[in-house]
C-alpha cells in the first residue's frame, strides 16, 4: 500500500493543483485571483504530501507570485510575519541555552517525581503543563519549552518522542484558547469583538478545560500501546530517573542552574506582564512581546561569550523559520489580490443570517481553513466577515467564540494547522530524531480535533441565550 501511494502521489498532487485552478476559473474568479489561489493551494498540497521538501515549494511559490506580478517586494515583507520570526529567533536562543545548562532535565526530574512511575499520570502532568503555560504566556513559548522537555523524557525512557510531542501540541493548542494572550487567534478575536481577559475566563476557559480533559482521554485511547511501552520503560529505569549531570565541579553546576532559572523566570514573567510593561512605558501593543525574548537572548549571548556564535548558528532552526517567512507571505497574497474578500462575500450570501447555520458554516469552514493554511490568517479573514454580519444586526457574540475554537482546536487536525505544530515538527527534525509526517499526524489529529470542536460548538450553542452582542 505504501509503495502504491508513493507511485500515485505525484499524480494526485498535480491533479488536485490543476483542479483548483480550473474550478476557480469556472466559478468566474478573475485570472489573477485564480492564479494566486492555485499557487497557494499548490504550496499547501506540496507541504502536506512532501513535508521534508516544504521549503522548496514555498520558494517556488513566492518566485512565481513575484514573477507574475501578483506580489511585490514591499507586500512580501509586510505579509512575511517578521514579528513572529524575530520572536522565535529570540526564544530559540533562550531554549538552546537552557538545554545546554540541563535546565529541562531538572524540571523533568520533578515531573517524574509527581508522575510516580505512571505513564498516564506523567502524560496528564505534561499535557496540563503545556496547556497552562500556553494560556499564561503563548502557544509558541509553551511548545518550545515543552517539546524540549518531552525530547529529554523520551530519550531517558528510550521511546519515540513523536507521539508524546503530538499529544503535547494538542494540549498546547487547546490551552492557548483559554486566555487572550494564549494565541494570536485570541488576540484577533479580542481586538475585533471588544472582549477582555475576564470575558475569556468566563466564556472560553471552561470550554478549553473541558476539551483538554477530553483530549487527554482520547489521546490515551489512541496511543494505548505507546502508553504501555512508557509504563514498561518507567519500571526499568525508575531507579535512574534522578538528574545526572556530567560535570566535574558541583559548584559550577549549581551556578549554571541558578543562572538558567533566572533567565527562564525572567523571560516568563516578562512575557506574562508584557501588556502591563507596554502600558507603563506608553509602547504599542505587543512591542515587549518581542522585546522580552530579545533582551533575554541578548543576555544569554553575552553570558556565552566565545560560544555565542555557535549557540546562534546551531540552536536556531533557520530551516523552519525560512518556511514560516515564505508561507506567511504566500497566504497574505490571497488578501493582496482580493481573493479572500471574494470568497468571504460568496459565503455570506449562501449562509444567510440564522445563528445556527452561521455557527455551523463559520465554524467548520474556518476550522478546515485553519487546518490547511494557518489559523491566524483564517481567523483574520473570518473576523472581517463576522464584523460585517454584526453591521447587519446579527447577534455575532457566539460567532466570535466559534472562531476562537475553530482556529485553536481544528488547528490540531494537520501538521501545518498551527504555528505550534510547525515549530514542534521543526524541532524534531532539528534534533535529528525523526520526521513528523501528515500520515502519522492526521489520524490522531482527527480523533482529537473533531470531537473537541464538536463539544465546543455544543457548549457555545447552549449558552447563546446568555450572550449579548
Amino acid at each position: 500500500m505504501i509503495i502504491e501511494w508513493k507511485r500515485i502521489k505525484p499524480g494526485v498532487f498535480v491533479a488536485i493543483s490543476i483542479s483548483v485552478f480550473i474550478i476557480s476559473i469556472f466559478l468566474g474568479i478573475p485570472f489573477k485571483q485564480s492564479l494566486s489561489i492555485w499557487v497557494f493551494s499548490s504550496i499547501i498540497m506540496g507541504a502536506l504530501f512532501y513535508w521534508r521538501f516544504r521549503l522548496a515549494f514555498t520558494f517556488l511559490g513566492i518566485g512565481i507570485l513575484l514573477g507574475s506580478g501578483l506580489l511585490d517586494v514591499p507586500h512580501l515583507i509586510e505579509f512575511a510575519g517578521l514579528d513572529i520570526i524575530i520572536f522565535l529567533i529570540g526564544m530559540m536562543i533562550i531554549i538552546g541555552f537552557l538545554e545546554e545548562k540541563h535546565f529541562f532535565e531538572a524540571i523533568l526530574d520533578r515531573v517524574m517525581k509527581y508522575g510516580k512511575d505512571s505513564a498516564k499520570r506523567t502524560l496528564f502532568l505534561i499535557m496540563f503543563m503545556a496547556a497552562l503555560s500556553a494560556a499564561l504566556v503563548d502557544e509558541v513559548t509553551s511548545i518550545l519549552f515543552m517539546t524540549a522537555l518531552v525530547i529529554h523524557l523520551s530519550a531517558r525512557l528510550k521511546v519515540s518522542p513523536i507521539p508524546l510531542i503530538i499529544m503535547t501540541v494538542f494540549a498546547t493548542n487547546i490551552g492557548s484558547s483559554a486566555t487572550v494572550v494564549g494565541n494570536p487567534v485570541g488576540v484577533i478575536v479580542a481586538l475585533r469583538s471588544g472582549y477582555g481577559f475576564s470575558d475569556f475566563l468566563r466564556w472560553a476557559a471552561p470550554i478549553s478545560i473541558t476539551c483538554l480533559v477530553l483530549s487527554y482521554f482520547l489521546s490515551i485511547y489512541y496511543f494505548k500501546d505507546y502508553i504501555k511501552e512508557i509504563d514498561e520503560q518507567l519500571k526499568v529505569v525508575r531507579k535512574e530517573l534522578a538528574v545526572q549531570l556530567v560535570v566535574k565541579d558541583p559548584a559550577a553546576n549549581k551556578k549554571d542552574m541558578i543562572v538558567a532559572s533566572i533567565i527562564f523566570a525572567g523571560t516568563l514573567v516578562g512575557l506574562i506582564f508584557h501588556t502591563f510593561i507596554e502600558s507603563m512605558l506608553g509602547l504599542d501593543k505587543n512591542t515587549m512581546l518581542i522585546g522580552v525574548p530579545l533582551i533575554s537572548a541578548g543576555i544569554v549571548i553575552l553570558l556565552e561569550r566565545v560560544r555565542a556564535r555557535e549557540l546562534v548558528e546551531k540552536r536556531v532552526d533557520w530551516w523552519t523559520l525560512s518556511f514560516f517567512l515564505m508561507f506567511f507571505a504566500t497566504v497574505g497574497t490571497l488578501t493582496y489580490t482580493g481573493a479572500t474578500s471574494l470568497i468571504a462575500n460568496t459565503i455570506i450570501t449562501s449562509t444567510g443570517t440564522e445563528i445556527f447555520p452561521l455557527m455551523f458554516s463559520t465554524g467548520w469552514i474556518a476550522g478546515l481553513m485553519s487546518a490547511l493554511m494557518d489559523n491566524v490568517l483564517a481567523v483574520t479573514l473570518w473576523s472581517s466577515i463576522v464584523t460585517q454580519l454584526s453591521q447587519l444586526g446579527v447577534n455575532v457574540a457566539p460567532l466570535w467564540w466559534v472562531l476562537l475554537f475553530a482556529g485553536t482546536l481544528m488547528g490540531n487536525l494537520t501538521i501545518i494547522g498551527s504555528t505550534a505544530n510547525i515549530v514542534a515538527a521543526g524541532l524534531v527534525e532539528r534534533q535529528k530524531i525523526g520526521h513528523m509526517t501528515l500520515k502519522e499526524w492526521i489520524k490522531p489529529g482527527a480523533i482529537v480535533s473533531i470531537p473537541t470542536f464538536l463539544i465546543s460548538l455544543l457548549m457555545i450553542y447552549l449558552q447563546v441565550p446568555l450572550m449579548i452582542t
